[in-house]
């Protein structure tokens, strides 16, 4: 496959390369990659409390780490899942609501199917002025849009010498804003190297109800810090990220339920098929590696996980005078433990300052 048509030799020319890779960089950094939109709490959604996580996985992607066009940027994005889950799921969701005590002999026949629709709005700036030798950024996470969750099955409660039975149909939705999500980084070129280290938090502003199984806002702070590298060959177009963190999640005071510490990383590969295109694969680890606590985590631990795979595509192009960036990205989750899955997809659209030219020399005249 031919790469992309491109004067950039890196090694021949660093400077260049970096106004290069800016470029570029630029509009990845919010479209593809560094959203830290982090925790997206709808209706079935995650892990954890109720199986659901601050961590949104899927948030970073191609040229994470790469360094950006100074200034300031800003993307949206359409954000839609669908997933369902099985018994141990509901219980969680039961329990939370406190429609099932945990202390009754029970069996549980049910399922869950959960949607979302959300979207995301991002308002970032980079500082042109070098800390500690990188580039840094910062940037907030604003969600908007409506989630919904609908149980269904049978339950039996054995209380000697009689079985009771009880059927479970609870539907719940939630629209509004979620959570506010904060974000800073510092990244580091070095030619066709570059890396990267960031630190996000949950403010929880966003709509939540410890009484519905559909929320927008998570009901508890989070703090989620990690490090990630990107290989970007210009000249190839050859490109491959990969991002990992851990989240410490605070307490929720209205269910004094804590979840445990989780650990998660997003990888992508691509090809540039010309400075403009590229095609390629995402994909995600979540799993959490420490027991949930509190008086409020009734099934004990309830440890999760999941992983997942897919395909992106993404166009660079300009837009009065800025830079633009659209890019598509999609999930298929599997190997799910005591959360849903199912898929989600990705639409981005963001607009950034364009890269700066070098100015020519001046002529000198005899």
């Amino acid at each position: 496959m031919a790469g992309p048509k491109t004067s950039l030799d890196v090694r021949a020319d660093p400077t260049r390369g970096r106004r290069q890779l800016g470029a570029v960089s630029s509009l990845a950094m919010l479209a593809l990659s560094s959203l830290a939109l982090s925790s997206l709490a709808t209706s079935g959604a995650r892990a954890d409390e109720s199986a659901t996580s601050f961590w949104l996985p899927g948030t970073f992607g191609s040229l994470a780490a790469a360094p950006a066009q100074p200034g300031f940027s800003f993307a949206s994005v359409y954000y839609h899942t669908s997933v369902s889950a099985g018994a141990d799921v509901v219980r969680s969701r039961e329990i939370q609501v406190g429609r099932l005590n945990p202390t009754i002999n029970t069996n549980l026949n049910a399922s869950l199917q959960a949607t979302g629709d959300v979207a995301l709005l991002i308002p970032s700036y980079v500082f042109g002025t070098p800390v500690l030798g990188g580039q840094f950024a910062v940037q907030v996470a604003a969600i908007v849009g409506r989630s919904s969750a609908a149980a269904a099955g049978t339950l039996t409660a054995v209380v000697p010498p009689f079985n009771l039975i009880r059927s479970i149909d609870v539907v719940d939705s939630s629209s509004g804003f979620g959570d506010l999500y904060p974000q800073a980084s510092l990244k580091w070129n070095y030619g066709t190297s570059n890396i990267m280290t960031y630190v996000s938090g949950d403010i929880p502003v966003g709509n939540y109800n410890a009484g519905s199984i559909a929320n927008m806002g998570l009901g508890h702070a989070a703090i989620d810090g990690g490090g990630g590298y990107t290989y970007f060959d210009p000249t190839k177009g050859h490109e491959f990220s990969a991002v990992a963190g851990f989240t410490y999640n605070f307490m929720n005071q209205t269910t004094n339920y804590q979840s445990g510490v989780d650990f998660h990383l997003d990888w992508a590969v691509s090809q540039f098929l010309s400075k403009q295109f590229f095609l390629g694969a995402v994909g995600y680890v979540y799993n959490q590696i420490s027991d949930d606590s509190g008086s409020g985590a009734r099934l004990g631990g309830f440890r999760s996980r999941v992983l997942a795979v897919g395909p992106q595509v993404g166009y660079i192009f300009p837009l009065e005078g800025r830079q633009a960036f659209l890019g598509l990205k999609a999930y298929y989750e599997f190997d799910a433990q005591n959360r849903p899955q199912g898929f989600n997809t990705w639409l981005t659209l963001s607009v950034s300052d364009a890269a700066a030219t070098a100015r020519p020399a001046p002529l000198i005249r005899k």
